[in-house]
Formats: C-alpha cells, sequence, structure tokens
C-alpha cells in the first residue's frame, strides 16, 4: 500500500470507532470494515481526489477497477457496503453538529455509492457427469444386478437406469406406481406405460408430463417388475420401487444407495439424484441441441431454467477443444 495511506482518513477512524463502541462489531467484521475503507482511500489517492468530494462517476470506476483486477461480485458488493455505510455516516453525524461548525458533509451533495451496484453473482452451474462417468455409474449398476441376481441389485439397476434415462427428480421416481389407478382409496401421481415404453410424473406446480424411457432401461426395469412381483401381495403398495418389507422406498435410502454405488463404481466425485438429472439434461442438450425439447422432458416452466444447462454444453465443449485441438494449449505454461 502507499506508504502515505498507512493510515485510514481521521474520519474513517472516528467511523471504525463508532462501529466498535455503538454497534459493537466484531473484530473481524471490523477488520474488514477497514481493509475496505483502505481501498476506497487508495483509489481516492491514486486518482487525486479528495475524499470528500468523491462522485458517483468516480465510485463506479473504482467498482470497474475492482471487477478487472478479479475481485468477486461478493467481494465488491461488500466493500461498496461498506464505502455507503461510511458516507451515511458522514451525513447523520453532521447533522448532529452545531450551527456554524464547518461540517465534513458540506462537500458532499448526495452519497455518491448511491445506485452502484456490484456485477450480479454468477448462478453456480449444477454439477454433471460426463458421458463417460454416467455411463460407467450406469454399467456398474446393470452388471452388480446381473451377477449377484438380488432383489436389492435388480432394483437399483432399475433405479439409476431410469433416473439417467428420463431425467426424473428423486421426488417423481418415487412416486411412480406400477400401473395407474385411480379410485377413492389411492390416486397415482405416476406410473409406467410398459408397452409404450413411457413414465408419467407429477412435477412440480402439480403439472403432469411424460418423458420417454429408454429400451436399455426398460429392461432394466422389467427385470425389476419381474422381481417386485415376489413380495407378498397383502404387504406389497402400489409403488414401482419398493424396500424389501413391501414399502414404498424412501428418498433416504436411494441416495444411500446411489453415493455407494458410485464409490464401487470409481467415480471421483459424490454423486445424488439429481445429478443424474443434471447429467441426463446436459447429455441430451449436447447431442440434440434441441433446448425446447430438454425444457418439456424435464418439466420447466421457463425455457431460463434449462438455459443453464446450455452453459454446460460450452463447458464440455471447451475441455474437449482443449484435450484434441493441437493448438489448444499454444502459449501456455
Amino acid at each position: 500500500m502507499n506508504p502515505r495511506l498507512t493510515e485510514l482518513h481521521p474520519l474513517m477512524q472516528e467511523y471504525l470507532h463508532d462501529l466498535h463502541v455503538l454497534r459493537q462489531l466484531s473484530a473481524h467484521t471490523l477488520k474488514a470494515y477497514q481493509m475496505d475503507l483502505g481501498a476506497l482511500q487508495l483509489f481516492a489517492a491514486e486518482d487525486t481526489t479528495d475524499l470528500l468530494c468523491v462522485s458517483n462517476a468516480h465510485i463506479r470506476r473504482w467498482a470497474g477497477r475492482m471487477h478487472a483486477k478479479g475481485k468477486s461480485p461478493r467481494s465488491i458488493a461488500r466493500g461498496l457496503s461498506a464505502w455507503r455505510g461510511w458516507y451515511d455516516w458522514l451525513t447523520e453525524r453532521d447533522a448532529r453538529r452545531s450551527p456554524g461548525v464547518a461540517n465534513a458533509a458540506d462537500k458532499l451533495f448526495a452519497n455518491p455509492v448511491d445506485d452502484v451496484k456490484a456485477p450480479k453473482r454468477l448462478k453456480s452451474l449444477p454439477k454433471a457427469l460426463s458421458v463417460e462417468q454416467a455411463l460407467s455409474l450406469v454399467n456398474q449398476a446393470v452388471r452388480e444386478a446381473q451377477e449377484r441376481d438380488d432383489f436389492e441389485s435388480i432394483r437399483d439397476a432399475a433405479i439409476i437406469d431410469l433416473l439417467y434415462s428420463s431425467g426424473l427428480r428423486l421426488s417423481e421416481l418415487l412416486g411412480i406406481d406400477v400401473m395407474q389407478s385411480k379410485d377413492r382409496q389411492h390416486e397415482s401421481a405416476g406410473w409406467l406405460d410398459w408397452d409404450a415404453g413411457e413414465v408419467t410424473v407429477l412435477g412440480k406446480g402439480g403439472k403432469r408430463r411424460s418423458v420417454p424411457v429408454g429400451a436399455p432401461a426398460m429392461a432394466s426395469l422389467s427385470k425389476w417388475r419381474e422381481h417386485r412381483d415376489t413380495l407378498d401381495r397383502q404387504m406389497i403398495s402400489a409403488g414401482l420401487f419398493l424396500s424389501a418389507t413391501g414399502a414404498r422406498l424412501s428418498p433416504r435410502t436411494v441416495q444411500a444407495r446411489l453415493r455407494s454405488l458410485a464409490i464401487r463404481a470409481g467415480l471421483p466425485t459424490h454423486v445424488h439424484p439429481h445429478m443424474m438429472r443434471h447429467s441426463f439434461a446436459s447429455h441430451v442438450l449436447q447431442s440434440s441441441q434441441d433446448l425446447r425439447a430438454v425444457q418439456e422432458m424435464l418439466g420447466h416452466a421457463s425455457i431460463a431454467s434449462t438455459q443453464i444447462y446450455t452453459s454446460l454444453d460450452f463447458q464440455h465443449l471447451a475441455q474437449a477443444y482443449d484435450k484434441a485441438h493441437p493448438r489448444a494449449k499454444a502459449g501456455k505454461g
């Protein structure tokens, strides 16, 4: 930092003292305020601008400099908040002083930080598996079902296959009945059309949608149905995916089974059911480039919710470029 700025402006020090004594802010918070106010003072010194004559244009320029230096939107927003608070304090402080006493805020026509906002924070991209990882996970489940030929392995293979084949939410998957039914006791939230290879589910907002199920997933589901039908029919519920006691499967069970399956498949990341939905959307979009079709299959009310997967698609293409293009790494390292 500039040697001339080793100490903050006296009015900044007075403001920090008030924050400590009156508002009793923690030492950690006060240190953050001190750093942000120090940055403001440094910007003003670099532009040979009196701190008490700073304009809205100055603040916008300095916020732009922070952005250019790689500061995150969160850090810029915090800095602007500290600056805004100090200028508000100046005005309030001087309003309490006796008439005729020179006021610092006399030079300020308005708080220069008003209406200055930090850049919008980028939405974090949903985590999706690569095509190779998704196939490795599904293949692991199918292989275990074939080798073990037991109730849970066959059921798990059907669940993983359906999640990746149709992009369902976990709640939608667990709401599926083996057959559609509607009577006084029960109305199906979702069901499988075994002949058409299609699943109908009840999504967000009470909206139903039908999604195709791929042939390999239908094969896993048919095998599971055979085992499901071996349960005592007096115990069995209408749900498609059941525990060994015949009760509809719980979300926690699916989450735990998927997590352990991913570990056995050697995947280097924590896998959860919604990640399978993200992977489905990303991979279908990569292949089809049909955003509207993906929107319908996911059951998104707005296309904006689906558009985030175009970022994942670009991310995939960028990674492929870096690996494959002869000049992708030119100038790096």
